[in-house]
């Protein structure tokens, strides 16, 4: 069985979105009560791990009827918040997280709910809800019938649209394909990545540096105003839209690339590379926030996958840029401000374009 996501845009009436605020709220109330409860546990038993993975979380049901108004959201939404909290404590004992944080008010907003006796059902640009009923949807996209939905995810962006992630299931056996074209991809600062095949780069526009002087400008008046005022409100939706608009130009961006190389290339030959050491290591923060290579990488990932293709990754130290990609001699040493190799053996190439065709051959040797 594999899962796949559809997101829509909901349209709530007035009344709806109050329901919807009413629930974001409650599913964060009963995340932070079960925390705070699990957090004291884990204070009078953090010196005994056996004796702390045997304490249970409590349920959403056990705060009902100290607080009555829990019982006016859907009931489902409150037991998954229980089910997030359980899956966060998982990842922080297995060494994948941090502790479970706190959710705060500015944090993104979104609630989930599962399909229970038929409680879930897209209609004609209507889908039904639990205790919010009909709600408005742009269906701009067909789920075909043999798709079941499992759940649904209701999420609130800070411009105030409303979005809903449908999660469904079905049977695919994706066949593995013969591996014939392999390109290497060199992560590249200015354009996204450099290709093994001609050297080409993705062009990538660096939306957020085009929207820069826009954004500081915005932010520069946001921050004049009163906060809390009907004019700081206003600031601050403009500013939350420039955010907004730079966010789906990547993704756009981001998902033609990945489809391009998915349907052209059997096997994709990329480095495992450490993206926040990198934008905290070096002075390339905001160029390494805006390329969003691990955003790339995933959406190139789950494509390759769908088609029975390959996505490779080596190690991150396999010095790609110091290896000559004809005679195979390592350089000591290569500074960043070098941009052209050249090698005793006379090959005189761009430095991405050689450090490319080296992840290529490496992806190779890996698959032989």
């Amino acid at each position: 069985m594999a899962n796949k996501a559809y997101k829509f845009r909901l349209y709530p009436t007035p009344q709806q979105e109050q329901l919807l605020a009413k629930t974001f709220g409650c599913v964060r109330f009963i995340y932070n009560k079960m925390l705070a409860e699990r957090k004291e546990t884990y204070e009078q038993y953090k010196d005994d791990k056996e004796m702390l993975k045997k304490q249970k979380l409590p349920t959403p049901a056990k705060y009902k009827d100290e607080f009555v108004w829990l019982k006016e959201v859907d009931s489902l939404a409150l037991a998954n918040a229980g089910l997030h909290l359980q899956k966060a404590y998982q990842n922080f004992f297995s060494g994948r997280a941090k502790f479970p944080a706190f959710k705060s008010r500015k944090a993104r907003q979104t609630y989930t709910t599962n399909v229970v006796n038929g409680n879930i059902m897209l209609l004609d640009g209507s889908i039904k809800l639990p205790k919010l009923k009909l709600i408005r949807i742009k269906q701009h996209r067909e789920i075909p019938l043999h798709h079941m939905i499992k759940s649904c995810t209701i999420s609130q962006t800070k411009t105030g649209k409303y979005f809903i992630s449908i999660l469904t299931e079905f049977e695919h056996q994706p066949i593995q394909k013969e591996v014939q074209s392999v390109v290497g991809l060199d992560f590249s600062m200015n354009g996204l990545f450099v290709d093994s095949e001609e050297g080409k780069t993705a062009n990538y526009p660096r939306f957020y540096r085009q929207a820069l002087e826009k954004l500081a400008k915005e932010q520069r008046i946001l921050s004049r105003r009163t906060k809390g005022s009907t004019r700081w409100h206003k600031q601050r939706l403009k500013v939350a839209k420039l955010h907004e608009r730079i966010t789906n130009q990547r993704k756009d961006f981001l998902h033609k690339e990945s489809h391009k190389l998915a349907k052209r290339y059997d096997c994709v030959v990329i480095e495992d590379l450490n993206m926040k050491g990198m934008s905290q290591s070096l002075t390339f923060g905001k160029s390494v926030a805006d390329n969003a290579w691990g955003m790339f990488t995933t959406f190139l990932q789950y494509k390759l996958d769908k088609q029975g293709k390959k996505l490779v990754k080596i190690d991150k130290w396999f010095p790609s840029s110091k290896t000559c990609s004809r005679c195979g001699q390592v350089k000591k040493s290569l500074s960043l401000s070098d941009r052209t190799f050249h090698c005793d053996c006379g090959l005189v190439a761009d430095r991405d374009w050689n450090a490319s065709i080296n992840i290529r051959n490496e992806g190779l040797r890996m698959l032989a």
